[in-house]
Formats: structure tokens, C-alpha cells, sequence
């Protein structure tokens, strides 16, 4: 695997890395503000970024040793707003520069597995800063997100509040497979 797709991955594995717990401590504030709904969100899309994170991770197959990886992270504990507007930022980094940047350079090089698993993420963080708009709206009214279940493919990280997909229209994993929160 050439060294730049190398670099790329361990940056990637240490951003959503950083998004799954970031999302977790993110939500249990949620919870302590009385936003339960929006603490669910939180944990499925921790979840989600803890499967792009895996993603990346084996995507790197038989690459060991030990790295210094850069990557880019919010950081700091707000209210709920403004910590549901830091994940819009950091999904929004990911669709608009991040992503689009790895995935070209992984497809100049010929790295399938490597853009896969970009592909995969940078269409769940479309949704993902999709949801958080929708959930920082409503906080921002003080209401809580309005939902009964939140769904994660448990393939490509895709969040859905609604339920309605028969697949996870990302990868085609059935529903069955969905985990719910």
C-alpha cells in the first residue's frame, strides 16, 4: 500500500476515533440538559464513527508498527447546542475537505479498500450532519429530538431517526441488521 493511502487511513482512524468519544462525552451532557433523544443520537452516531473507524483500521491490513498520527478534533464541553453544533462542524470538515481529499488520492493510487471505506464514511456524515442540524434546531426551540428508535447500519455507520428504510440505502444491508437505539 503506498505510503500517502498509509498516512490517510491512521489520520482517518484517529478523527473518527476521536468523534466516537467525543460524541459519547457529547451525549451524556445531553442527558444532564434533559435532551435524552438527543443523547441516543449522540450514541448511534458514536457508534457510526467507531465503524468507519474500524473501517479504516483493516483497511490498512498487515501495516504495523508504531505511528504518530495527526488528525484533526474538536475539542471543549458546552451546552448541547453548541456541542451538537461542534459535530455539525466536524461532519461538515469531513464531506467538504477531508474525505473528498483522501478519496482522490486513494483512487489516483488504485487503493480499493481504502476508497471503500472513505465512500462509506463520507456518506454517513452526510446524514450524520444532517440529523444534528435537525436535533440543534429543536434544542435550540429547548424541545427534544421527537423519536421512538434511532437506527445504525452496523456496515457503513448510515443513522436513520425515521426507520422507513427496508435497506440501509448507503451499502444495501437489510433492516434486519440495523442496530437500535
Amino acid at each position: 500500500m503506498n505510503a500517502m493511502t498509509q498516512d490517510n487511513l491512521r489520520s482517518a482512524f484517529g478523527g473518527e476515533s476521536q468523534a466516537h468519544m467525543r460524541y459519547r462525552i457529547w451525549g451524556e451532557k445531553a442527558k444532564e440538559e434533559g435532551y435524552p433523544n438527543v443523547q441516543r443520537l449522540f450514541m448511534a452516531i458514536s457508534d457510526a464513527e467507531q465503524v468507519h473507524a474500524t473501517h479504516h483500521f483493516k483497511a490498512l491490513g498487515d501495516v504495523s508498527g508504531d505511528f504518530s498520527v495527526t488528525s484533526g478534533a474538536g475539542f471543549g464541553l458546552g451546552s448541547t447546542s453548541e456541542n451538537l453544533q461542534g459535530g455539525i462542524n466536524g461532519e461538515m470538515f469531513e464531506v467538504e475537505q477531508m474525505y473528498p481529499a483522501y478519496i482522490a488520492v486513494a483512487e489516483m493510487q488504485g487503493e480499493k479498500t481504502a476508497l471503500r471505506a472513505y465512500k462509506y464514511a463520507i456518506e454517513a456524515e452526510k446524514t450524520h450532519a444532517k440529523l444534528f442540524t435537525h436535533a440543534k434546531e429543536l434544542v435550540d426551540q429547548g424541545k427534544d429530538l421527537e423519536v421512538d428508535k434511532i437506527y445504525l447500519c452496523p456496515v457503513c455507520g448510515f443513522v436513520s431517526i425515521t426507520g422507513e428504510e427496508e435497506a440501509c440505502p448507503l451499502c444495501g444491508v437489510k433492516k434486519e441488521k440495523f442496530i437500535e437505539y
